[in-house]
């Protein structure tokens, strides 16, 4: 693969650490993969973004397999990544640029969630569940297929164990919020709650999560609480990685979510691209139908 580069596309943190672990983990990859050529660059909040790492990516390199690394499809993953791929594309005509999925809330995530959920169950003593409620916390975001992705996990999570309550909550943009959702599960007779965030990285957000978790054990202290923290290094998330590498091997054409959608094609064409659009749509030149949004809170 001397000639191949995978280029790792974070999101991006305003808390330095968050970013240097996205660096981290590039480097255990590379350590898995010793043959391989791994780069990683941002779409914001960070020294090398999009279009600077995607031409360091293209040197000496006759492809590229672009990996966005990041959890749900929203604004970032639908709009701004294709566009810097093409872009790409055309400045580096020569390199075949080839783009996975992102990581996604399929199964292979269901289970590095589920052993956050059983490691924080073990820290509570192993309780009854009946009595123990479990939030699922997730970003948000202004996209309602992104935010429908942890509304199925939540229900896998429920339908896997014995809790009576398995609540979705976000940390921004969407809602119920955190303190919503403890609330309604202490009224219900919860008498400890495991929050469980799906982040795979550190950063601002992760920083509000706990100190909203203190805040609310200081207010409900006869609750016991169990804040897990994000997976990015768990071993499930490499093995997921590696999948979506040897998925692009196979790929013709390298589309990416919504690479080459009319709807986006159209917009850039026209210059009406912003921050507050919504394109809602059926179907597309990929088959599938989705919505476009944009949501940019601080990582």
């Amino acid at each position: 693969m001397n000639d191949h580069t995978i280029l790792l596309v974070g999101h991006g943190s305003r808390n330095r650490e968050g970013n240097r672990e996205i660096l981290q983990f590039a480097t255990q990859w590379q350590a898995r993969h010793p043959g391989w050529r791994i780069e990683a660059c941002f779409i914001e909040h960070a020294e090398v973004l999009l279009d600077e790492g995607l031409d360091r990516a293209a040197r000496n390199a006759r492809r590229v397999t672009v990996v966005p690394f990041i959890l749900n499809a929203a604004g970032h993953v639908k709009m701004e990544l294709p566009a810097a791929v093409s872009r790409a594309r055309a400045r580096h005509p020569e390199v075949d640029f080839v783009c996975t999925r992102h990581l996604g809330m399929g199964r292979e995530m269901l289970a590095v969630l589920k052993g956050q959920l059983d490691r924080l169950l073990h820290q509570l003593a192993t309780p009854d569940p009946r009595t123990t409620g479990v939030i699922l916390l997730g970003r948000g975001s202004s996209d309602a297929g992104a935010n429908g992705e942890l509304a199925r996990m939540t229900r896998w999570v429920f339908e896997d164990y014995d809790h009576d309550l398995v609540d979705l909550a976000f940390t921004s943009i969407t809602w119920p919020r955190l303190e919503t959702v403890v609330q309604r599960q202490i009224r219900l007779g919860m008498m400890q709650i495991c929050i469980v965030p799906v982040y795979l990285f550190s950063g601002v957000l992760m920083d509000r999560i706990k100190t909203q978790t203190e805040r609310l054990q200081a207010q409900f202290p006869h609750l016991a609480f169990a804040l897990g923290t994000h997976f990015g290094f768990d071993k499930g998330i490499f093995d997921l990685l590696d999948s979506r590498i040897g998925e692009s091997g196979a790929a013709e054409g390298g589309l990416l979510e919504c690479d080459g959608c009319k709807y986006r094609v159209a917009a850039e064409a026209e210059h009406l691209h912003d921050h507050s659009h919504t394109h809602v749509h059926a179907a597309h030149s990929l088959g599938h139908g989705h919505e476009h949004h944009h949501d940019h809170a601080p990582a």
